[in-house]
């Protein structure tokens, strides 16, 4: 959704007219596929991490116009809301000491975008949803000044026709409405890309959507909404609702959701970008004047902008992604199910665990997606979402026996996973040095059982005890949790509970 999209009114023909050139885009990928026009093997990875602006207090800061401004850097952008930020770190070839070296540029990123941030008294939290929203910080008013984000709201409230129902039954229930998708704005996370070739896609997208449920349960960090205690990693339903076109009569027949997790494994790329035309109505119908058939004829590479344009609107928790590099176009798998946070030493962690775990499975001999129905792995995910690092999980049984069985999530990543990813950063040239540090971060979470969320609610709830109101206690949490983030250590080693007495709110 980077695209810089000017916000008008869209009549009958131009939705027709996208429609005719998304299915000639779709005639060009097929024939770039079919010519073998892309990229070879680079071991590309990428990261892109969303990021919230609060106050000393805690409290959100819609200054994200004000921010950027001081920051003056490319690699950060606007996101939905005026209280969200985006920083994008440079493709990395996976191997050697590749995990440090991004871990010290989000470093010296994220430091330089605190400091700017605070010349406005604001300040950078990394965390999935931060605790102290509330309803009135979640409004139309508060959408960032950027044409494509109200275009895009603008779109999804007519195409639904009604107020946005969000409803999540968690440790507590939440029941309320929205009259735009900026509730989807509390949702940030990190965003995870692997080049690979078409022949490797299938293998690499299968392995990630088999393996998203051990991601969420080991890195859930988002546990509150507007007050609420609901999943351990509450982003996943409420991006679901809030991004939702369908009234409940479109749900009620089956429609699918614009975010979801799929529904089949796949055997190449071709096949969800079709299903992106075939299953979903265009959003944003705004025309490209290049035809991508004439480019291809006259020996050029096609942006198949249109296309490129339509897969941002649909919110694939494993997104295909065509881009072109230096002429050339390539393929990747975007990774969207984790949350920001806590530290920048986690999230390396977690981005070590999924890059080496993915590139086991998708070379295993006999794939997991041969052996996991494709309705168990969507039911591991919401399983993961909502306990957390306490959730029980269907995975194939190991040895000649077949079938599925369940298992703590905890012992699914610390037997089986971990060793597969060890096996897969040796196998991407990851120096035993940064696989140790980074993979041993993700092991203590599981001896401890700790993760983002589990300390929120732990030091939420002794806050409580403190004789805290919900309010103070939620912005105590916020605040001790912004401390801990900037000085870096990793969210295992974190002391429950607030530092010092906190005065009654």
């Amino acid at each position: 959704m980077g695209e810089k999209v000017v916000a008008g009114a869209f009549d009958l023909s131009d939705r027709q007219d996208y429609r005719h050139k998304l299915r000639r885009c779709l005639t060009g990928l097929e024939r770039l596929l079919a010519q073998k026009r892309f990229d070879r093997p680079k071991n590309l990875m990428g990261l892109e991490i969303e990021l919230n602006l609060a106050g000393a207090d805690g409290q959100p800061r819609m200054l994200n116009g004000q921010v950027l401004e001081r920051i003056a850097s490319r690699d950060f952008q606007t996101e939905l809301a005026m209280f969200n930020l985006e920083v994008n770190i440079a493709p990395h070839r996976l191997g050697g000491r590749v995990f440090d070296r991004l871990a010290e540029e989000l470093r010296t990123s994220l430091a330089y975008a605190h400091r700017k941030a605070g010349e406005v008294d604001a300040g950078i939290v990394m965390i999935g949803i931060l605790p102290t929203l509330d309803r009135d910080d979640l409004v139309s008013s508060n959408l960032s000044e950027v044409d494509r984000y109200t275009l895009l709201n603008d779109q999804i409230v007519a195409a639904r026709g009604e107020d946005f129902a969000l409803e999540i039954d968690g440790v507590e229930r939440l029941s309320c409405t929205s009259k735009s998708i900026v509730p989807e704005a509390a949702c940030t996370s990190v965003q995870l890309h692997l080049q690979v070739t078409p022949a490797r896609f299938p293998a690499v997208w299968n392995a990630a959507q088999a393996v998203t449920a051990a991601q969420v349960a080991i890195g859930a960090n988002s546990p509150f909404l507007f007050g609420h205690e609901l999943w351990r990693e509450s982003r996943p339903p409420l991006f679901q609702q809030a991004t939702d076109t369908r009234p409940p009569e479109l749900q009620a027949q089956g429609v699918r959701p614009r975010t979801w997790f799929g529904e089949r494994w796949i055997g190449s790329a071709y096949e969800l970008f079709e299903e992106n035309l075939r299953f979903f109505p265009p959003l944003l119908p705004i025309c490209d004047e290049e035809d991508p058939l004439e480019v291809l004829e006259a020996g050029g590479v096609p942006s198949l902008a249109e296309l490129v344009l339509h897969n941002g609107t649909v919110y694939r928790w494993n997104r295909p992604v065509y881009g072109i590099a230096d002429g050339v176009p390539h393929l990747r798998v975007e990774n969207r199910v984790l949350p920001a946070g806590p530290t920048v030493t986690d999230v390396i962690a977690n981005a070590a665990f999924y890059y080496g775990v993915v590139r086991a499975l998708a070379e295993e001999p006999r794939p997991v997606w041969s052996r996991l129905p494709f309705e168990t792995a969507a039911a591991n995910f919401d399983a993961a979402c909502r306990y957390g690092i306490e959730a029980r999980l269907q995975w194939p049984r190991r040895g000649r026996l077949g079938g599925v069985v369940e298992v703590d999530a905890v012992s699914l990543v610390r037997d089986e996973l971990l060793p597969l990813a060890e096996a897969g950063l040796d196998g991407w040239g990851v120096e035993p040095a940064d696989r140790d540090l980074y993979l041993g971060v993700i092991e203590e979470r599981c001896r401890r059982r700790t993760n983002g969320a589990t300390w929120q609610v732990a030091t939420f709830h002794r806050a409580l005890e403190a004789g805290l109101s919900r309010d103070a206690a939620l912005a105590a949490t916020t605040r001790r949790y912004a401390e801990l983030m900037h000085l870096g250590e990793p969210v295992h080693t974190w002391p429950v509970g607030l530092p010092e007495v906190v005065p009654l709110g």
